[in-house]
């Protein structure tokens, strides 16, 4: 039989990272939900106070959403009294959280009789509501709150346009280009009052900042410049400004400006360890459309790292993000420790079982063994330095990524289905990549040895990701918060532990020696080991139906079965003619296309039936359930996260489990990350967690939650729960 050909060893390093590469950059940005209004837009409120003493409201509700009556709140302004506000009876039903409630579909109007103090000459006040869709995706907004700015009356009662609220003058702006309101004949507000700032941190290292202005009155994008006050080795990263409006400004000609509110997100560089707050400092420039300019103004806002800005109210949800004190070296040790521990989670150890193989064909041959090390510790630390460097540019560009995310992309999940097949069929005996297992002569071995051990390295990077192992959370959490430096040297410990045991072997003869010697067994165990492989391959198309269903499933095996044919006629053809050889290019094309419309397949309906005793996770239902003393043990989790599988079989999905729930009378609330979940992102960065699981309690008394190991044993969920009820 004609021997395989391998590309130069020198170029294989060189061509899988360029692979890896690819990899990433086809990872498709986190997907977002669009089919949602924004709160202004799904409740638009319009107010008229031609009539002296009596503000009437009026909200224009979009179909498939409602307004709950009793979360409606009005607080005055400078020198004026409201009165009691006078509110029709709603439709009436049983909320799951809230209890007995009173909604409101379509429109609703509302009167607010109210009294000003003399001198008083315009009527303020805060108009506070909160809604629903009812639809899926079905969500709750958090409370919403719209500042009204209105002239008062005349004394003689002649009527005044009617003001719109801050969030129904957003229609007029349309798409980026669209012509600007019209400007307020009315003299200029002071700076205060037309250009409001603030600022909060929704998770540790990124800040949102948020100008609000009345109708009429705009903010230059370009003459803003943002800065930290007293933050050594601190910096602001460039703002992420949103598409604003092309304003034809009589001052600066075309520029980019905005109207009524914008919220503009911004990443902190340097080390935050420690730190509770920071000092944002904003010079801003704005105008009253068709009026005055107001000159350069400064604001400076603390905003409290724990994720509210100063002098607010949190949301009835929050919770302190813990501060990530784990320092470089100790972050180093974890990354160690973690990596090394990670050779003995199931998802690793089909690979390293082949790896375990490829050492035992080393027979008594030191260099030998040596160089089997070397080369899979050359391809576990490759693979590692692409990975993290993958999820950290990807992080620092907005995304919240973490570790495993790379398995919420289907083609990524499918592609790897097939290399696992791939891998199976090639044990089995179906295609020959390399050397036979009895067969250790050195020539051989040379040609085909080092590529073989630097692809299991690879392999055992790309199946590892989807486990947690202990000690790795506090490393990983330190390396997305670290400079780029840093964060790399995290993924290398990594890879170094995950290493380890192999590079062991290969130095220590002692250690060697204790192997069994090679023989015509060995045959018999790699065909033994192509199962592993088959089960790996299975359970991605498994994870792969729960993302995008039934449709995604047809197409990765009919991908998988035109990639078996494939190989087989690879082998078929080796002592065929050139002619007979060509036919392998088609078929291998072929097997791209149903991975190509993988790629563009819709993510799966979600399932409206949940688990019995089991809530879906939402930050509205978390917050329902702490208002009401209620304790709750919040669960994020992955189908492809096989160390959130271990712990719910060997904890979460017990009869015991079920007793402690209700004998603490706690909810259990599960969150899915198994496709983008920008909300369930969110909550795992409030946590500072790379990835999942992820595991808080949250106690009946309305104190912060407390995170849990990422694995669970009973003892430690009993005693969390047991602390909660109390």
């Amino acid at each position: 039989m004609q021997a395989p050909r391998f590309p130069p060893l020198h170029r294989l390093p060189v061509q899988l990272m360029m692979l890896l590469a690819l990899l990433f950059a086809a990872l498709p940005a986190p997907a977002q939900e669009d089919n949602l209004l924004p709160v202004t837009e799904a409740y638009r409120l319009s107010a008229d106070a031609s009539t002296p003493g009596v503000l009437k409201l009026h909200w224009t509700i979009a179909p498939d959403y409602y307004l709950y009556r009793g979360r409606m709140k009005f607080s005055a302004g400078p020198g004026v009294t409201l009165g009691a506000a006078q509110l029709p009876d709603g439709e009436k039903h049983h909320d799951e959280y809230l209890g007995d409630v009173e909604t409101y579909h379509h429109g609703v109007d509302a009167t607010l009789p109210y009294t000003v103090a003399a001198g008083t000459t315009r009527l303020t006040l805060d108009v506070q509501y909160q809604g629903c869709h009812e639809v899926d995706p079905k969500i709750c907004y958090p409370p919403h709150t719209e500042h009204l700015d209105l002239p008062l009356p005349t004394a003689s009662g002649a009527p005044l346009p009617a003001a719109q609220s801050l969030g129904a003058a957003l229609d007029g702006l349309g798409s980026r280009g669209a012509s600007a309101p019209t400007g307020m004949a009315a003299a200029p507000l002071p700076e205060d009052q037309a250009f409001r700032f603030e600022a909060a941190a929704p998770s540790r290292g990124h800040l949102l900042l948020r100008w609000s202005m009345p109708k009429g009155y705009y903010l230059y994008r370009d003459r803003t410049e943002l800065k930290l006050i007293e933050a050594d080795g601190l910096q602001l990263r460039p703002p992420e400004w949103p598409d604003g409006v092309t304003h034809a400004d009589p001052q600066f000609g075309n520029v980019v400006v905005y109207f009524d509110q914008v919220d503009v997100p911004v990443a902190v560089e340097g080390e935050l360890a420690g730190r509770k707050r920071l000092t944002v400092q904003a010079t801003f420039q704005g105008c009253q459309d068709g009026g005055l300019c107001y000159p350069p103004m400064t604001r400076t806002v603390t905003v409290d790292l724990g994720g509210a800005t100063a002098g607010a109210t949190p949301p009835a949800d929050a919770a302190p993000t813990a501060p990530v004190r784990t320092g470089l070296f100790a972050a180093l040790a974890l990354a160690l420790a973690g990596g090394l521990v990670l050779n003995l989670m199931p998802c690793v150890l089909p690979v390293l079982s082949i790896k375990a193989v490829g050492v035992l064909e080393s027979g008594e041959s030191r260099g030998a063994a040596r160089r089997h090390a070397l080369f899979y510790t050359a391809g576990v630390l490759c693979s590692f330095a692409a990975l993290g460097m993958g999820i950290l540019a990807l992080r620092a560009a907005g995304h919240a990524l973490g570790w495993g995310s790379q398995l919420q992309q289907p083609l990524l999940v499918g592609v790897l289905a097939c290399v696992m097949l791939a891998v199976g069929l090639s044990l089995s005996g179906v295609v020959q990549f390399g050397a036979s297992l009895g067969n250790t002569g050195a020539a051989l071995a040379s040609r085909s040895g080092p590529a073989g051990d630097f692809f299991t390295g690879v392999l055992a990077v790309v199946v590892a990701s989807p486990c947690t192992a202990p000690f790795m959370g506090g490393a990983l959490a330190y390396a997305f918060a670290a400079p780029m430096l840093a964060a790399l040297g995290v993924f290398l410990a990594l890879g170094v532990g995950l290493a380890l045991p192999f590079l062991a072997i290969g130095f220590v003869p002692a250690l060697g020696r204790l192997l069994p010697r090679p023989g015509r067994w060995m045959e018999t165990l790699k065909q033994v080991l192509a199962f592993p492989m088959y089960l790996t391959a299975a359970w991605l198309v498994w994870v792969l139906a729960n993302q995008r269903g039934a449709d995604a499933v047809g197409l990765v095996l009919v991908a998988m079965v035109l990639l078996a044919m494939t190989l087989w006629w690879f082998e078929r053809s080796r002592s065929r003619s050139l002619a007979g050889r060509a036919w392998v290019l088609p078929l291998a094309l072929a097997t791209l296309a149903p991975l190509y419309l993988l790629a563009h397949v819709p993510p799966a309906a979600a399932n409206a039936a949940t688990e019995e005793g089991v809530v879906a996770y939402s930050p509205e239902k978390l917050a329902a359930l702490r208002a009401a003393g209620t304790p709750v043990f919040v669960d994020m989790t992955a189908d492809w996260c096989v160390t959130c599988k271990a712990n719910e079989h060997n904890v979460l999905d017990t009869a015991a489990f079920r007793a402690l729930l209700q004998r603490t009378g706690a909810v259990y609330m599960k969150g899915d990350w198994t496709d983008v979940n920008p909300v369930i992102s969110a909550f795992l960065q409030q946590y500072n967690s790379p990835g999942v699981p992820l595991y808080v309690v949250f106690p009946g008394n309305g104190g912060p939650g407390r995170q849990l190991s990422t694995v669970l044993t009973p003892s430690m969920v009993e005693q969390a729960l047991t602390e909660a009820a109390r």
